[in-house]
């Protein structure tokens, strides 16, 4: 009886909580997870290892899938010689960062798949990124590298782990060297001397590099860096914005929010943002769709909307959060790591952005005739496709569109012969529909796993988003605001450990075994403090105080200052690195900078934590001195480090009319960071009364919501008006 081809029994990764790593559960790779199972297996089988490092949406770790794991020779071959071990970067940032460092320092360049060979007992000796399974261009395929590295292991062992043992030591040193131990001298004096010409340095840098055509920073590929803006922002409250920086600063990022909003990397059917375009012109994006890259976009529209009150960055940001909402949040409130960029094609297989392009024909065929001239015009739709051809060199956008605002909505109404209002229903409706008919199509991936940091980071965008007193935002701040507290739920019911205060890093139907990273931990604790000062429940305050102290236990250096990524004690790290680089994510140390300044304002008796927030800017301050843009989030905190601690009391019953009256006028303007606190009569206020005595006595006059503005724990007279807590603040 044929009982047609056989199936391919699942290998160790079947069980995963992963999706990347249930991806692999049917290669004929004997893979791994990471762990002493596969550590214990190639001692004592002699066998060097074989680490594979992606996640569920990388578009080269699917091609080299295809290509090398799912190939029987190859998975031959890495059976053999090797012992094989997925990770997902997601899970375990602290076992990338690793490997990730060493890839770089060895080929000048990194990124995903993550290929790295190690020693039994996990030092590198060899690595790259992406490889093709057969030699290519001069370049060794995959199978002839398997081949090579598997005989010298064999034959020329000893050089490969002099090498193994160079690369590790001077990777070690390199990341001890971030730090700057301050000898004792006065931090705050060391930092003061240096921070000026530091922000001098890193708004010319942003300022020589930015892009006056399209926005954005440098040149191909670009990325949408969300540290870039926040320090531009803080820069144009630090100098003002009536300023002549001050209104340079706001200019650059609000055009780069426009350009990038009407650019290719904006989702205009569906809201949100690609994570980079592979031009400059923000035209063509890789497709991808991360949540950490939504959560900083709208958190940049947010503060640019602050600074000059355009209503087109509200609606970004209302835009972003929609398609979050929509289509990134689970059940439970938690919200998804990303979407894919490869979808299916009937008959076609796995293409990049299939998803979301269009040829005109299926415009044309799925709204009316006006409604199709319209999006035909406004973006820039071509019955031969819009892709330039040397843009596309695997020929996956022939005949495609990729939806690019071209005119003005205005401009595109006078070429019609209608009127913007006119335009603006036509298109909504327009986006709609073709919404509803995309729908149809087959989906990307969704990566379903919760992550930790990354939730954090969309719970504060979503905080920030529910208290900004925005036209575009009006009718969702409740929405909003409920999402930020559920999402905020899921973490403390799913990923928290509240007998030991553990954060965990992950979950996908299930927590995850990892603990959570410094990353984790800081990017919930600033979550959890916009959370606060978006309701004025005191649970987030008290609970980003108890993550803070144990955050500070499993990743400060008490020696040099700065938070390492990964906990001490980890057996499965060679080297515990502090992060000095504030790419596509903040640093742990950037944002834990912040946080501290931020818990010593509201709770006050803070002068550990201030001083352990000084260590920490001391600690990289010559990364950040030398090279302020390497730093861009760091910086941002030196204004709490300078300046006299600033607090604005509320005190009433938060959520009355006169009490929401008094917290918009703190919302409605960028300028210098205060910490904001209620005095609310009851648990929430005698809680902060316990460590900040001075907030005990603060009371409503003559029983109205009333504002005290203070600094350096001195207060003005209190504001009960909205014209009077504006004037205060603007002293």
């Amino acid at each position: 009886m044929d009982l047609g081809p056989l199936k391919p029994v699942p290998n160790r990764l079947a069980g995963a909580t992963s999706p990347y790593l249930r991806q692999h559960a049917h290669n004929p790779v004997d893979w791994h997870p990471w762990g002493e199972e596969a550590f214990a297996r190639a001692r004592a089988e002699d066998k060097p290892i074989f680490l594979s490092i992606g996640y569920a949406t990388c578009h080269w770790c699917h091609v080299m899938a295809r290509a090398s794991f799912e190939n029987p020779a190859i998975a031959e071959q890495l059976n053999r010689d090797f012992v094989a071990i997925k990770v997902d970067r997601e899970e375990r940032p602290d076992v990338d960062r690793v490997y990730m460092n060493y890839v770089q320092s060895l080929t000048g360049h990194g990124g995903w798949p993550l290929s790295a060979f190690l020693t039994p007992d996990l030092k590198p000796f060899y690595g790259g990124t992406y490889f093709p399974p057969e030699d290519r261009l001069g370049r060794p395929g995959f199978a002839s590298l398997l081949r090579t590295l598997a005989d010298s292991w064999r034959r020329d062992r000893p050089r490969l782990l002099q090498d193994s043992d160079r690369v590790i030591e001077s990777l070690a040193q390199s990341r001890a060297a971030t730090a700057t131990a301050s000898n004792g001298s006065d931090p705050t004096r060391a930092i003061f001397d240096s921070a000026s010409d530091a922000f001098e340095k890193g708004f010319h840098a942003l300022y020589q590099g930015f892009d006056r055509d399209h926005g954005g920073f440098g040149g191909a590929p670009k990325f949408p860096r969300g540290s870039n803006l926040n320090f531009l922002l803080r820069c144009a409250a630090l100098q003002g914005l009536s300023s002549e920086a001050g209104q340079e600063a706001v200019n650059l990022c609000g055009y780069t929010l426009q350009q990038m909003a009407g650019g290719g990397i904006h989702d205009h059917v569906g809201g949100g943002f690609h994570r980079y375009s592979v031009d400059a012109e923000w035209f063509l994006p890789h497709f991808e769709k991360m949540l950490y890259d939504q959560a900083q976009i709208a958190v940049n529209a947010i503060e640019t909307w602050q600074a000059t009150k355009d209503e087109r960055m509200a609606w970004l940001a209302r835009d972003i959060f929609d398609y979050v909402l929509r289509e990134m949040t689970g059940p439970g409130g938690g919200f998804y790591s990303a979407e894919d960029a490869d979808s299916d094609v009937p008959g076609l297989g796995h293409a990049e952005g299939a998803f979301y392009v269009w040829t005109a024909e299926e415009i044309s065929a799925a709204l009316p005739p006006e409604q199709a001239a319209l999006v035909i015009r406004h973006f820039g739709v071509r019955p031969e496709g819009n892709v330039p051809e040397e843009r596309d060199p695997f020929k996956e956008f022939t005949g495609k569109n990729v939806l690019v605002q071209t005119a003005s909505l205005g401009d595109t109404a006078a070429a019609l012969g209608i009127s913007p209002p006119v335009a603006s229903d036509r298109l909504v409706a327009a986006l709609e529909r073709l919404r509803a008919v995309r729908a149809a199509r087959p989906r990307p991936l969704r990566d379903d796993k919760v992550i930790a940091a990354w939730n954090g980071m969309m719970i504060s965008a979503l905080a920030r988003g529910a208290s900004a007193p925005s036209e575009a935002l009006a009718d969702q701040r409740a929405r909003l605001r409920a999402a930020a507290v559920r999402a905020a739920e899921f973490l403390g019911q799913e990923l928290w450990d509240e007998s030991t205060g553990d954060l965990y890093r992950s979950w996908c139907g299930q927590r995850g075994t990892a603990r959570g990273f410094a990353e984790d931990y800081a990017s919930v604790i600033q979550g959890l403090l916009d959370l606060y000062e978006a309701t004025f429940e005191v649970r987030w305050l008290q609970w980003a105080d108890r993550l803070q102290d144990r955050m500070d236990v499993l990743f400060y250096d008490e020696l040099n200052g700065g938070y390492f990524s990964s906990a001490a004690g980890a057996t499965d790290i060679i080297v515990r690195i502090k992060d000095d680089y504030d790419g596509a994510e903040p640093t742990a140390s950037s944002v834990a900078a912040m946080n501290l300044f931020r818990l010593a304002t509201m709770l006050g008796g803070g002068d550990a934590r201030r001083a352990r927030a000084l260590r920490t800017l001391e600690a990289f301050r010559t990364r950040w001195s030398e090279f302020p843009q390497a730093l861009p989030q760091m910086l941002c905190s030196i204004e709490l480090a300078l300046g006299a601690p600033r607090q604005v009391v509320l005190a009433g019953a938060p959520g009355t009319a006169e009490f929401v009256a008094l917290a918009e006028v703190l919302r409605e303007r960028l300028g210098p960071y205060r910490a904001v606190v209620a005095a609310d009569g009851g648990a929430g206020q005698a809680w902060l009364a316990e460590r900040a005595p001075w907030i005990a006595e603060m009371r409503p006059v003559d029983g109205k919501a009333t504002a005290y503005v203070c600094e350096d724990y001195r207060c003005q007279s209190p504001a009960i008006s909205r014209d009077e807590l504006a004037r205060l603040l603007a002293v």
